[in-house]
């Protein structure tokens, strides 16, 4: 594709030039918000609360416009709930930026420091990172999420959102920048890629010359493979959420079907929903059938083993795939193991170390579990979609990274920040 590009009033836009553009604003913007105070970065969250507030009504305009456009398309029930908002869920973001905003500034926090024998102090202490590209999908709330993480972390921002949220993720941006004008900080600090050209995310990945420090990816498997295989600058980043839920041997039945009720159905398009139930073989005979009737009661299809497709015959036929699957929908399989070991192992096989619980009463069998599961969040006797930074009191979340570097987990605030290392000395030489 050539560097010409259009937006959505069809005017033509060198693409290459305002993504250059924006780079150098964000970066020269990333040294002001990094200077900050924390007092500035605070009034400026809670304008930009009350402006998301007071923006309700063209959010919702922009968004209806959106969802009618993805329905036309034949999107995925999955999707166009991840996509659509509502007064409460408009409420819910501006909820979200006020948690954000009572935070504590990470900005400058002394981590730690000691004093070296020739009298030397060291200082490890708390920076920003500088400037962030966050990629992402279908939802529009990641727009506000991101732009007031990385603000408070002292981060210039770059979005670019998902074609199928375009007008939404403008007018939640708008009311952003109206909360940055209000405060007087550089509107620069949260910028929105303003087009739906798809090469606008292969430049982000390039670094825009420099300019970006780190990449975000929040979207389907796709699309975080893509930002994997292709980015010149550090990613933070998970491929899917195949979470799974164990019911022990020392499970209580109501608790295990609470549970896992709530982790498949509450909301099935989001990471942290489960998408495989593992049961003790002990307990089979007792939980088994239960849970799985619930689970088909409740619209969810159920795709099982031997053992659980005997239970009821709704059950259909679960496939070597299935094991794998984020399914993001009513859908999840299910499965009869042999104790805690084998549904650790199950989960090792074929989990993505994103979000994965276990229901007991054994303290014995828990601590295993949590000890030995390999993922970035790890439950005791409650639902996996508790994997969300707003449930973790980080306010909200930049998206869920399951790697092994830097950040793990929900990242929030403080994941947004690196450190540096203070010296002051008083005419120390090395011999």
């Amino acid at each position: 594709m050539s560097g010409s590009s259009t937006t959505t009033s069809s005017r033509p836009i060198d693409l290459a030039a305002v993504l250059a553009e924006i780079g150098r604003r964000a970066r020269a913007a990333a040294r002001a918000i990094g200077q900050a105070s924390a007092t500035d970065k605070t009034e400026a969250l809670a304008a930009m609360a009350e402006s998301l507030r007071g923006a309700t009504p063209d959010i919702l305009a922009a968004n209806a416009e959106d969802v009618a456009e993805a329905r036309s398309r034949g999107s995925t029930a999955a999707l166009l709930d991840r996509l659509r908002l509502d007064e409460k869920r408009v409420a819910a973001i501006a909820d979200g930026i006020g948690v954000v905003a009572a935070l504590p500034d990470p900005v400058g926090r002394v981590i730690d420091a000691w004093t070296r024998p020739n009298g030397m102090r060291i200082e490890r202490v708390r920076v920003p990172l500088g400037v962030v590209g966050v990629i992402y999908e279908s939802r529009p709330n990641v727009t506000a999420d991101a732009g007031v993480l990385c603000l408070k972390a002292g981060n210039a921002v770059i979005l670019r959102g998902g074609s199928d949220s375009f007008r939404s993720s403008r007018a939640i941006h708008a009311a952003l920048v109206e909360g940055l004008h209000s405060a007087d900080l550089p509107a620069d600090a949260i910028q929105l890629v303003p087009t739906r050209d798809r090469a606008a995310v292969g430049m982000m990945l390039a670094g825009l010359g420099g300019a970006i420090d780190v990449i975000v990816p929040r979207g389907g498997k796709d699309l975080v493979a893509r930002v994997q295989a292709e980015a010149r600058v550090p990613v933070f980043a998970h491929l899917d959420g195949n979470c799974h839920v164990y019911v022990d041997a020392a499970a209580d039945l109501e608790m295990a079907k609470t549970v896992v009720l709530n982790a498949k159905m509450r909301r099935t398009g989001v990471c942290g929903a489960a998408e495989t139930l593992l049961v003790d073989r002990a307990v089979a005979a007792t939980h088994l059938a239960p849970l799985v009737r619930m689970l088909l009661d409740a619209g969810c299809a159920v795709r099982g083993d031997a053992a659980t497709r005997a239970v009821d015959p709704r059950v259909t036929a679960a496939s070597e795939e299935d094991w794998s699957t984020e399914y993001l929908d009513a859908i999840i399989a299910v499965k009869v193991v042999n104790g805690v070991g084998d549904a650790i192992a199950h989960v090792e096989r074929y989990g993505s170390h994103h979000t994965d619980a276990i229901v007991t009463a054994d303290p014995a069998a828990a601590e295993r579990f949590l000890a030995e599961v390999d993922s970035a969040i790890v439950v005791h006797n409650a639902s996996t979609q508790f994997a969300d930074g707003g449930e973790f009191g980080f306010g909200a979340e930049i998206g869920i990274a399951t790697g092994r570097m830097h950040a793990r987990g929900p990242v929030g605030v403080e994941q947004l920040t690196t450190f540096k290392y203070r010296i002051r000395g008083s005419g120390q030489t090395r011999p």
